[in-house]
């Protein structure tokens, strides 16, 4: 078959198939992730795009044989709390991009959430002294540019990039099981901060065969401004007499970082109206372990780690790296309807504190051009959540991190679903 009759089926509608298979990343990945960065939007060929997705993730992870390892702080098992909990809760992903062509010069201009949790098993269970509920979110407003140059039979990229992320976010659990008369017994822990974070890449493409190979680097965003409150005040200070901040509302700092991360995205058309589509992302999530937070008062006079007699409280994570490989194929069924499906494994960020197992994913997705400036997604996926128990983990630091409680979790489902609109002009 010929160059020519090759470019016409395998024409835009399959790097369409690319963008429906890329989007389709593992629904509930490790770590705090959520859209994480997707910058596929800056490869359209027209000269101005605009494009907007939403995606609702529904993981359904439960615990069970929740059972309290610390009586010492009062026995949740022993006065009854409840053994079982669901600890996620269901959440939007929405991406918001605008891509100008200028020549060579593509530019894209982005709003995204790449980070994010939601979990909330509620007051009444044996791990409450661990988790009532907890809550981060994040928005990322994004600039990206690439130059373009002709290498041999395609077109050579240069990619960099900066992006601005916002973070907050809260955490309440159970302080004291002590009569309701006296208060909740429950604290609450609020944060945000912000950063500034960079990109770079190349990649290389040969449009007549539908030929991308992207390599994407995203900088770590450094939050070392984490402010926020400790509210005690549903604790009352006859608890502990000795601890100062029982009762009252301290204002408290600490820093932390969105972690860095490497993406190799591959596709390449395979046969007439086909294109297979791959990627492997690696996210440097071990660097947050335990993030300990110190009163604002004692900023500059003590320092603020996890061992410092400084410390009020901490989030105590002990992640490991993330690891995501996905793999799909797409087909053009003729000018106006295309798909594609694909697999993808996430590996767990977990080492015995979380639910974060590995989690693998099955997606599927259609795409519909009714005119060559229009052009709508919906996509769907499925995945399983592996199986896992919580127990305590010695961190690098030599303390020991999770002793409120353990748990069993068997393997839970999760699903997505996903729809997008792309005008060109």
């Amino acid at each position: 078959m010929n160059m020519l009759r090759l470019k016409a089926l395998l024409g835009a509608g399959c790097f369409s198939l690319a963008l429906v298979g890329a989007a389709m990343h593992p629904a509930h990945a490790g770590g705090l992730e959520r859209g994480w960065y997707d910058i596929d939007l800056l490869f359209d060929p027209a000269q101005i795009t605009g494009e907007v997705t939403g995606t609702y993730v529904m993981p359904q992870r439960d615990l069970k044989n929740a059972r309290d390892a610390d009586p010492s702080d009062g026995d949740l098992t022993a006065l009854g709390r409840s053994s079982t909990a669901r600890d996620t809760e269901s959440y939007w992903v929405p991406n918001v991009g605008i891509k100008i062509g200028m020549g060579p010069v593509d530019c894209l201009g982005d709003y995204s959430q790449p980070i994010g949790a939601f979990s909330n098993p509620g007051a009444n269970w044996a791990g409450a002294q661990s988790n009532v509920e907890t809550k981060v979110e994040s928005e990322a407003f994004g600039a990206t540019c690439s130059y373009k140059m002709d290498v041999g039979k395609g077109q050579f990229r240069l990619i960099g990039g900066v992006f601005h992320e916002d973070v907050s976010g809260f955490k309440e659990q159970l302080v004291a099981p002590i009569p309701a008369m006296f208060g909740t017994g429950i604290g609450r822990l609020d944060l945000e901060g912000d950063g500034w974070g960079w990109r770079a890449g190349v990649a290389y493409e040969i449009p007549e065969i539908a030929l991308r190979a992207s390599l994407v680097y995203n900088s770590a965003v450094k939050l070392d401004n984490l402010s926020g409150t400790l509210d005690l005040t549903q604790v009352p200070g006859f608890i502990n007499p000795a601890n100062p901040l029982l009762g009252s509302v301290t204002d408290v700092y600490g820093s932390s970082e969105v972690p860095e991360s490497v993406e190799l995205k591959l596709q390449s058309g395979i046969a007439p109206g086909w294109l297979a589509f791959g990627s492997i992302k690696w996210v440097n999530w071990s660097v947050l372990q335990s993030i300990p937070f110190c009163p604002t008062s004692t900023q500059g006079v003590l320092a603020c780690t996890t061992t410092s007699p400084a410390r009020a409280t901490s989030l105590d994570l002990l992640y490991r790296d993330g690891w995501t490989v996905a793999a799909g194929i797409g087909h053009k069924f003729n000018e106006q309807w295309s798909g594609a499906a694909g697999i993808a494994w996430d590996r767990g960020t977990t080492t015995g504190l979380s639910t974060q197992t590995d989690t693998w994913t099955v997606n599927a997705g259609v795409a519909y051009t009714p005119t060559k400036n229009v052009e709508l997604r919906l996509g769907g996926a499925l995945g399983v959540l592996t199986s896992g128990h919580i127990h305590s983990v010695v961190g690098s630091d030599g303390v020991t991190y999770g002793t409120d409680y353990t748990a069993d979790f068997g393997n839970d489902l999760v699903s997505a679903i996903s729809g997008s609109v792309k005008v060109k002009w």
